[in-house]
């Protein structure tokens, strides 16, 4: 272990949406291949205290750590790229900064002091990065947004004041910028990245590492170009294009040599970094043996990132299984009692997955009514499976107004219902009810659940007890699992404290799972997960035989 923690403060120029959170991750991978432990936060500038009520529309993703906190979608970056799980301490909005802040400034802990920017906020800023990094040789700090934001400014003086507190070893500065290509003029232009590092620099900041992305790799002497107007070495300008995978990145990287100026500025360990574990993955999934067809049936298709782990994870069991996944993207909006035997005819397997709300929702349930009568691979997650439950309820048991009180409060049969009271971990009970903050009465984060033997769960997992992340409001009503299960439903996992549901199976079904949790925010590349994994190894398998 390094005597002092080293930082890497990764900024982003010109545009949003470069990458940022994939570069800081790639750069923790060949630093965690070198045999250093490696964390990675977050900061983001919104004042939003965290991401758990804003829109998928809007902000994509919302990422679950393993002690129940909703976090930007990088994180997910961050733990399938390194072996580090976050934890709250990882991800922090201007909102929470702001929030401590006014909470000490009401009860007289700057003793009347006028509280402001500086020093209070970059202190408790600095604070927070420090608290974050402890025990740890590299922490890497991704800052959200774009340098020149005014949102921005309040991290950036924070880093600024770092570099000069730490040790000039201690401290790295990497910057992302664009360099467009125009094709009616045939050429790259670095004109966007001059002007990004000298808004960088005019905030007192003077890049050590810039990584230019681009729509192909930059030539030798745009590089050197860029390097001379931004005062920065040869070695020291990166070229990112965009790559048939991100899980190419750390090995792109790498081929150029980052790793020996991360080395030299940070005083590292000269042996060199081990990603050869990267390289197999990166083949795998360029070059799959195999193919399958999987409909995604969700309520936040059109937008890319609101799903991004989820697509991630079966991504991840393609590469396991040798296979490409191709996921079809299928607006539950658009499926109904006429159509959705044609809209799902070439599926393979089908998918629901987590959402909020009643829109599209008897889509899903039309499409998790036809994976089970046509038996065709079926994976419920969150949402998914009480989605399941509502069709198993109305399709087999008789129950026609079946429905789940989130989306009809009235129904007559709840099969689906909010939990009124809730026992947290740590002892400690909520109530809760409709008009109950959203983000305060979730089941969040890992928790216990126990496998019945004998059943496709229990063989997956290889174990009795399992921990996996949560995220939602509504259970399934225990007071009709027994009905369920006369209806051949298998509860093949409860929850450790209250004995809820949180998988089921149907018997006579090749693969009908549903789950509570979120398996896909535990999912590597690597390794995949034990459920993608076979729900793919599964649609393989039946595809063949039709």
């Amino acid at each position: 272990m390094l005597k002092d923690t080293r930082f890497i403060f990764v900024t982003g120029g010109v545009v949003s949406s470069l990458g940022k959170g994939i570069a800081s991750a790639s750069i923790g991978a060949i630093l965690e291949s070198k045999g250093y432990s490696v964390t990675v936060i977050k900061m983001d500038p919104y004042f939003n205290v965290d991401p758990g009520t804003m829109s998928p529309f809007q902000h994509g993703e919302v990422f679950v750590t393993e002690d129940g906190t909703e976090t930007d979608l990088d994180l997910g970056h961050y733990e399938r790229f390194i072996n580090h799980k976050c934890t709250r301490k990882n991800n922090f909005t201007a909102g929470k900064i702001y929030y401590s802040v006014l909470k000490k400034e009401r009860k007289g802990e700057y003793l009347g002091k006028t509280v402001q920017v500086i020093p209070h906020i970059t202190d408790q800023i600095k604070k927070k990065i420090v608290s974050a990094s402890k025990g740890f040789d590299i922490a890497i700090v991704e800052i959200g947004g774009t340098v020149g934001d005014i949102e921005s400014q309040p991290f950036i003086e924070s880093i600024r004041q770092l570099g000069l507190e730490l040790k000039s070893y201690q401290t790295l500065f990497l910057h992302l910028t664009l360099v467009p290509y125009l094709k009616n003029a045939g050429e790259l232009k670095t004109k966007p990245t001059q002007h990004s590092v000298k808004e960088f620099r005019s905030l007192g900041l003077q890049p050590d590492i810039l990584v230019c992305r681009s729509d192909f790799e930059i030539p030798q002497e745009s590089k050197e170009k860029i390097a001379l107007f931004c005062s920065m070495p040869k070695n020291g300008v990166f070229s990112l294009p965009n790559l048939d995978t991100i899980y190419e990145v750390p090995v792109f990287l790498d081929n150029q040599g980052i790793d020996k100026i991360l080395t030299k500025k940070m005083h590292l360990e000269k042996n060199k970094p081990n990603l050869n574990p990267w390289k197999k993955v990166v083949k795998r999934k360029l070059f799959p043996n195999k193919q399958v067809n999987v409909s995604f049936v969700g309520k936040y298709v059109d937008l890319k990132d609101a799903y991004f782990s989820l697509t991630e994870a079966l991504d991840h069991a393609g590469i396991i299984n040798d296979t490409k996944v191709n996921i079809n993207l299928i607006n539950s909006e658009d499926i109904n009692v006429k159509n959705y035997k044609r809209m799902l005819k070439k599926s393979d397997a089908v998918l629901v997955p987590g959402g909020f709300g009643d829109r599209g929702i008897e889509g899903m349930i039309l499409a998790a009514r036809y994976s089970r009568e046509v038996k065709i691979p079926y994976f419920g997650i969150c949402l998914g499976l009480q989605i399941a439950i509502i069709d198993i309820a109305r399709s087999l048991c008789g129950l026609r107004d079946a429905n789940s009180t989130e989306f009809k409060p009235r129904c007559k049969d709840k099969v689906i219902s909010l939990i009124t009271e809730w026992q947290n971990n740590d002892g400690s009970k909520e109530v809760r009810t409709k008009n109950s903050n959203l983000g305060g009465t979730m089941r969040l984060g890992s928790q216990k659940a126990h496998l019945l033997k004998g059943t496709k769960a229990s063989n997956l997992y290889k174990s009795k007890t399992i921990f996996e992340r949560h995220r939602h409001r509504y259970e399934v009503n225990p007071d009709y699992l027994d009905l369920f299960e006369q209806s051949g439903l298998v509860i093949s996992a409860r929850s450790d404290i209250h004995n809820l549901v949180e998988m089921i199976e149907i018997k006579d079904h090749p693969w009908f799972i549903g789950c509570q949790f979120h398996p896909e925010f535990t999912s590597k590349p690597k390794t995949g997960h034990p459920l993608f994994n076979d729900f793919i190894k599964k649609a393989v398998e039946l595809s063949k035989k039709k």
